[in-house]
């Protein structure tokens, strides 16, 4: 047998299941607690529906509104409230151990602006033939990038080698 389909958002008219709700008008003025099928048949005569606020309350709370007018501005809220919360990103920048001192500088410019954008940043350092030999540069490297943004952001995650790579991760104080 095929089950009815889920509803969403409130439950409203004859959805409710308690037998008896508190009931708020369109107004805002409490009436009381009623019969849910005399509190729909009020909320009909004024042209509304009743929708069910607070299921939890005991009895349920129901208020004289318009269902879809309640459900599109629920909506929205929840629009608005994604739009604006900022998702963290795991920005990445990659050196080298002997990386030069103009190369250095662009790179922790870079640093620095992802961090005050909120976002975290992945500090890969990659080393190639003969480099792996001389890890310590890199850890030196590392350090001197550690020292340089000790201010404005914190180690998550401390310097490791991952094979070829030595990775460390900042993340925004």
């Amino acid at each position: 047998m095929m089950a009815p389909p889920v509803k969403s958002g409130p439950r409203y008219n004859h959805l409710i299941q308690s037998d008896k709700v508190r009931v708020i008008d369109e107004n805002g003025e409490n009436l009381g607690v009623m019969h849910t099928r005399q509190a729909i048949e009020q909320a009909a005569d004024v042209g509304l529906d009743l929708v069910e606020v607070s299921p939890n309350a005991d009895p349920p709370v129901c208020k004289f509104l318009d269902v879809g007018k309640f459900r599109y501005e629920a909506q929205k809220k929840a629009n608005a409230a994604r739009k604006s919360q900022k998702t963290q990103d795991i920005k990445e920048i990659k050196m080298r151990p002997n990386i030069d001192d103009h190369d250095y500088d662009v790179k922790m410019r870079n640093i620095l602006r992802f961090i005050e954008d909120g976002d975290k940043v992945k500090v890969t350092l990659r080393f190639r033939g003969r480099e792996l030999s001389h890890q310590q540069l890199g850890m030196d490297l590392l350090r001197r990038v550690q020292e340089d943004v000790n201010e404005v952001a914190k180690i998550e995650a401390y310097p490791r080698m991952e094979g070829r790579q030595m990775l460390m991760v900042l993340a925004p104080k």
